[in-house]
């Protein structure tokens, strides 16, 4: 009996070993043993997080798709969501989506944050808000760009939002997975890149008189300035011809008549063609797809190998992406993470240094990519 009341002791103990180990961070191990990089798990237990911004602090804040807005500490603790979010339509593809800091956020305390925006009959279109950061609500709430027009349906919100240097914004916008010709219809705002003050208004040099920078867009997913100041966008292509391209002032970048595209169903290639005068070619596009979603240029000394490199995420082949560029050309390109089978939904440089990649699942998590000891 004695010794059977000990083996019991004894099991407990193992076990409640076993679970506080398995909630105590893990030691980083490398990918592969010559990878030159090990991989640390930060953060877990998020709900189909779409982007990530770094506060000045270290501190992360993170979008959910279902609609919340979290804060979560340097060691990975999650904060309760924060309060005055405005509704999302959490449907298909929609939700809540990219986050960014003013650029002045020391000083004013401003985030800018896109999101599906529920609209009456059941449709819904891709918004814009900007609100003050506060410890446990935003604050000052107002709306600055609602699409024109809001449709049916839960796909291709796009809504991938950068600031330029002078401090105005651009929106990359889905085409709302239309195969009509919207996305080339300059009186509408799907399929586009638009370009506004942080009030909302059109910047005054768009080149149409609206809030329209360029069109023929299918679904953004990437959008992010390279060192030099040029506009970069990744967009999905159907069945292939995924799209890396530069954003220049009022092109047309083909969609859906000029793409390497294919119908989903007859698998047949989409538009007129690949190629038209007046249409910019992308500087690289990916058949079949792999689905990017955000992407960024590193500048740190973490990884002094991989500076000036191209990272993107890919949703459908669940891996990480660097792009070696020489100039503005594609001239490499390795898979990183495969082995893990997540879709990365975003990546991030950190204030350290180090690679923050976001995984869109049920049980998301923050991953950091940090050199290999």
């Amino acid at each position: 009996m004695r010794n059977t009341i000990l083996f019991l002791l004894l099991m407990i103990a193992v076990v409640g070993g076993i679970t506080l180990y398995a909630n105590i961070a893990q030691p980083a191990v490398p990918v592969t043993p010559d990878s030159g990089f090990k991989v640390v798990e930060v953060a877990q237990g998020l709900e189909h997080p779409w982007a990530m911004a770094f506060l000045p602090d270290g501190r992360l804040l993170v979008t959910e798709r279902p609609g919340r807005l979290r804060i979560i500490s340097k060691n990975g603790q999650l904060k309760a969501p924060l309060g005055n979010v405005p509704a999302v339509y959490a449907e298909g593809q929609g939700g809540l989506l990219d986050v960014v800091l003013a650029p002045d956020f020391d000083t004013s305390k401003r985030i800018f944050f896109s999101f599906a925006e529920p609209q009456p009959e059941g449709k819904a279109n891709t918004a814009v808000a900007s609100a003050r950061l506060n410890e446990n609500e935003l604050d000052d709430v107002n709306i600055i760009f609602h699409q024109n027009p809001a449709v049916e349906g839960g796909n291709h919100f796009g809504s991938r939002l950068a600031f330029a240097s002078d401090g105005t914004l651009f929106i990359g916008l889905g085409e709302r997975f239309d195969y009509s010709e919207k996305a080339q219809d300059k009186n509408v705002e799907l399929g586009k890149i638009v370009h506004i003050h942080q009030d909302g208004s059109p910047v005054a040099d768009n080149p149409f008189g609206s809030k329209v920078w360029s069109y023929g867009h299918r679904n953004i997913q990437g959008l992010a300035f390279d060192p030099h100041g040029a506009l970069w966008e990744f967009e999905h292509g159907a069945r292939g011809g995924d799209e890396l391209n530069i954003i220049t002032k009022g092109a047309n970048y083909g969609w859906p008549v000029i793409t390497y595209s294919h119908d989903y169903v007859t698998r047949l290639p989409l538009g007129e063609g690949t190629e038209r005068s007046d249409v910019v070619p992308p500087l690289k596009q990916w058949t079949p797809s792999f689905a990017p979603s955000g992407m960024m240029f590193y500048s740190a000394d973490k990884f002094p190998a991989w500076q000036g490199n191209l990272f993107v995420g890919a949703l459908a082949h669940k891996h990480l992406k660097r792009l070696t560029l020489k100039g503005q050309k594609v001239v490499d390109e390795e898979i990183l993470l495969e082995d893990r089978q997540q879709r990365i939904r975003d990546v991030r440089q950190g204030p350290d240094g180090f690679i923050y990649v976001l995984t869109d699942e049920d049980n998301g998590q923050i991953l950091r990519l940090e050199p290999a000891l």
